[in-house]
């Protein structure tokens, strides 16, 4: 593999031929900090440059911020696919001002998220994402964030918005229309992803964190569910909201699954690390890796907000890792017997 190569897998039936290592453009909405509107660009130029042809964005990523940007570089782009989300309408609020930080996201713009799952809502939020892109078309739309982990007890009420009351099926008229090529979600909880397959097949989810070094239970109903109904995966949150990337011998607080991890959790990546020094592996390289050895994984997305990051990325991805790592990890129960492993041995 050259330097600078990514290689790309196409998206299940759809056509679309998405880079294994994609952008996660999150921190293009200044996501927990601000980065410059240079910096954005610099990052997104190497991105390119490094072979990178998928990007996904969402209205909620710095409430606008995160599209505009995004838009801004991609309009100069050939060849690429994008993805953004519906499900959140961003409204004017004009009481919002200044560099306050809002959902995580710092110095974002002057917008209200309101959730909207119904099919008048979703029509809309896809031609105001096109508006905030200024792109004619983006290539895969995803529900952002359904499921009672988001919405607790207003699930239900929010549920039956994107089934009975058509926001499903606006999806369904996008995608027969042409103007999407591929439809499905984009969530961190395993159940809604099985609910909602069960109303229709979805051409992809988008599984932020649930299938990663240290989680497989998706392996069990979710992935052959998929396989049923022909829908492929793209893994976010590969790093399980930091502690693959960090480790645990940092100064910094192990993150899992947003928040301070647990004891076992700790444990079960001390472990790990020990694994990655005797096979001289780094503990980035096998997380970054090991979701894209099972064949229903299109592609892996970390967010990445600079150049430096990005060189991290490549490297990561590029790296050789020997079979015995991934065996060793089996043998000592830290990954699942039944996962795929990567075979880049050699």
């Amino acid at each position: 593999m050259s330097e600078n190569s990514i290689a790309t897998r196409v998206l299940g039936k759809t056509g679309l031929r998405l880079s294994e290592l994609g952008f996660g453009a999150a921190s293009l909405g200044n996501l927990y900090r601000p980065v410059s509107d240079s910096a954005v660009a610099q990052v997104l130029e190497r991105a390119t440059e490094m072979g990178m042809r998928y990007f996904d964005t969402a209205p909620f990523y710095g409430f606008g911020l995160s599209e505009r940007r995004l838009g801004d570089y991609l309009r100069k782009q050939t060849d690429v696919v994008v993805s953004t989300k519906v499900g959140r309408m961003l409204l004017p609020e004009r009481s919002l001002h200044g560099a306050a930080s809002r959902g995580g996201f710092a110095e974002p713009l002057p917008f209200e998220a309101v959730y909207d799952y119904s099919r008048d809502g979703i029509l809309r939020s896809h031609e105001d994402s096109l508006q905030r892109l200024g792109l004619a078309h983006v290539d895969i739309l995803f529900v952002h964030d359904i499921g009672p982990m988001t919405h607790g007890s207003k699930d239900a009420h929010y549920y039956d918005q994107l089934t009975k009351g058509g926001g499903l099926r606006a999806l369904e008229e996008l995608r027969d229309a042409g103007d999407v090529a591929a439809i499905g979600i984009g969530v961190n909880e395993l159940e809604v992803c099985r609910r909602i397959l069960k109303e229709g097949p979805l051409d992809v989810i988008l599984l932020a964190g649930r299938y990663t070094l240290l989680e497989q239970a998706a392996l069990e109903d979710l992935f052959p569910l998929c396989v049923e109904r022909g829908t492929q995966l793209i893994i976010g949150g590969a790093f399980n909201s930091g502690i693959l990337a960090t480790g645990t011998r940092s100064q910094q607080t192990p993150y899992f699954n947003y928040a301070p991890a647990p004891p076992e959790i700790l444990a079960r990546v001390a472990a790990m690390e020990e694994v990655c020094d005797r096979h001289g592996v780094s503990l980035i390289s096998a997380a970054l890796q090991f979701p894209l050895a099972h064949p229903l994984v299109t592609s892996v997305i970390p967010g990445l907000a600079s150049v430096r990051h990005a060189n991290s990325m490549l490297e990561a991805y590029q790296a050789r890792i020997p079979r015995d790592f991934w065996e060793e990890l089996r043998h000592r129960g830290l990954i699942s017997h039944s996962a795929p492993i990567p075979f880049s041995a050699g």
